[in-house]
């Protein structure tokens, strides 16, 4: 268990903001950037890592998109095209699932 920095799941300032509000939870990455058990800060408040999952993009759910902050699965999509030069949304693709929550 490690204590990181919140760029490490969370890309940028604006989802750092989304997570500490409670509207993102949960982050579908490339690859695994946290552990179980390791804690991050933002804005004073401590977050610790749930879950770590390895999944495909054909396993996420309307459920991980509102998670994640998006409206729904479509709308999570065209988030991600839009982010992601060159993005192509195939089911098959491997991603790491960065569940995590405020610690009290």
């Amino acid at each position: 268990m490690a204590h990181i920095d919140a760029g490490e799941i969370l890309p940028n300032d604006h989802v750092q903001q989304l997570a500490a509000a409670g509207e993102v939870t949960q982050l579908h990455r490339g690859h695994a950037y946290a552990e179980a058990g390791d804690t991050f800060e933002i804005d004073g408040t401590t977050f610790e890592v749930t879950a770590i999952e390895r999944r495909t993009l054909g396993d996420l759910t309307d459920e991980d998109a509102r998670a994640e902050g998006s409206e729904d699965l479509e709308a999570y999509k065209r988030r991600l095209e839009h982010v992601h030069d060159e993005f192509e949304w195939d089911d098959d693709s491997e991603v790491v699932r960065h569940a995590f929550e405020p610690r009290e």
